[in-house]
């Protein structure tokens, strides 16, 4: 047999064994869950209104209705209807795309990768846990994971320029603000809302959460630095090695230190510290005014646009820059949608309100001692179709919070259930729309981030574990 023919062979079986794409995936989850429709019993509960203007779930009103099953019509609108449900997302993650490819168009950000790598060259590892420290911090004071999706696009560059990869990048934003998110110490999508509805004092729990925060973190830092010294010393170990767009990367932002360091221009620094500027009006927007992805999204187009301008582009340039960044990260925008397909497929079904009943039903007969550990898997299995933090508190928590009173599990524990089953697993569904957003801006597959993450997965639900399990030890109430 010819080499020639040998090569083909082995590329065909390479093909054979691939993931299919996520764009498959993804259509292939939506079609079950319109065929759940026809199989599962439609039902649902009564909605109120709480204090703080949310609307739940009425526990004590669920009932079975007439079947509604999604027929081909409605299947066929379920990604338009995935895309326009998720727009939010969509659109900040497009927004991220060309507001960051405007920056690298300046030279601004060659420039100062250039200048870290050379600061940071000797310690470089030591910038991951800097980085994974205050990224987790931010997230468990404030609770927004999604805030993973601008960060990514940051470090991205300095992480290739110190040798190691996008996984590298994307995992130090991902595995950061999850750990943060999860553990909750003073966050008000979690923790605080779950507590709400539960009927406990806001943020009580304070210590053993602080401590699980550290317990996540650590495994996640030692974890990934572990990896990013092996890529470092072989980068053929690199889970991104043989990628095309992965050499580009290296080819454009790994720089040769004998050569003569970089310097920024009289406008590439005044563009800078106009980069400075919009991130600290981000910070204060997000803490005093309550800012999400729609005020932020907007204040990246102004961003994008005047720094562009005082770093010298001109508007064609600035415009032909927004539409090669909206290039780069349109597959992960579209994932966004087809993420959210799934959820639209049930909701319309009339069956989403059937999962949560039998999941509460499937909760109660576990054996006492057990039952902290049985909401924590129903809220990780229910993570799948609602991959949202406020939105599973609010149709799970008034379900499992007097189910905990029954069953022998302290409200107090229930929360803590509700949050690692929500968080832990936010960054493995393919329905987590950020989360897919934020591996396209990083140029990393999902079958690729899963090799990476699913090790980990295990030992931080071995760790969630272990905290539920004291918990119900010691009948904890916070």
């Amino acid at each position: 047999m010819s080499d020639v023919t040998t090569d083909q062979t082995a590329e065909d079986a390479a093909q054979r064994s691939r993931m299919p794409h996520i764009y498959v995936i993804l259509f292939v989850f939506t079609a079950i869950a319109a065929l759940l429709t026809h199989i599962i019993p439609a039902g649902v509960y009564d909605r109120i209104t709480l204090p703080n203007g949310r609307v739940a779930v009425d526990a004590e009103t669920f009932r079975y209705v007439d079947a509604s099953p999604v027929g081909f019509e409605k299947f066929m609108m379920a990604v338009p209807l995935g895309l326009m449900g998720a727009s939010q997302v969509v659109f900040f993650t497009l927004i991220i795309g060309g507001m960051f490819m405007v920056i690298r168009h300046t030279g601004i950000i060659d420039v100062a990768v250039d200048k870290l790598t050379r600061r940071f060259a000797g310690h470089s590892v030591l910038m991951i846990p800097v980085l994974m420290a205050t990224f987790a911090v931010i997230a468990t004071l404030i609770g927004t994971q999604e805030l993973a999706l601008v960060y990514v696009p940051v470090i991205l560059p300095l992480m290739i320029a110190l040798r190691f990869d996008s996984v590298t990048a994307v995992a130090t934003a991902l595995l950061a603000t999850t750990a943060g998110f999860t553990a909750g110490v003073l966050n008000p999508i979690n923790t605080g809302l779950g507590q709400t509805i539960a009927e406990l004092p806001l943020y009580s729990g304070f210590g053993l959460r602080s401590l699980l925060f550290l317990c996540l973190l650590g495994a996640a830092i030692a974890y990934l630095m572990r990896y990013a010294l092996k890529v470092r010393a072989n980068p053929e170990a690199s889970l991104m090695a043989g990628d095309v767009i992965e050499h580009e990367k290296r080819m454009a932002f790994v720089h040769d230190l004998e050569t003569p360091a970089m310097r920024f221009t009289t406008r590439q620094m005044w563009g800078g510290l106009a980069v400075i500027g919009f991130f600290a009006v981000m910070v204060w927007g997000v803490l005093s005014r309550g800012w999400f992805m729609t005020e932020m999204a907007g204040l990246f187009v102004v961003m994008g646009i005047s720094v562009g301008l005082i770093a010298g582009l001109n508007t064609a340039k600035i415009c032909a820059a927004f539409n090669k960044g909206f290039q780069d990260v349109l597959v992960g925008a579209i994932i966004v949608g087809l993420a959210r397909a799934v959820a639209i497929m049930l909701e319309q079904g009339q069956v989403m309100d059937t999962l949560v009943h039998g999941l509460g039903n499937l909760v109660g007969s576990i054996p006492a001692t057990f039952s902290a550990l049985g909401m924590f898997t129903a809220q990780l299995g229910f993570n799948f179709v609602v991959p949202s933090g406020s939105g599973q508190a609010l149709v799970t928590m008034p379900i499992m919070a007097p189910l905990s009173d029954l069953i022998g599990v302290t409200r107090q524990n229930a929360v803590l259930a509700y949050q690692l089953g929500d968080g832990l697993s936010n960054i493995l569904y393919p329905t987590s729309g950020y989360f897919m957003a934020t591996l396209a801006l990083a140029g990393v597959s999902w079958d690729r981030w899963v090799r990476f993450f699913l090790p980990l997965f295990g030992i931080w639900v071995a760790i969630a574990s272990a905290f539920l399990i004291y918990a119900q030890m010691v009948d904890w109430i916070g």
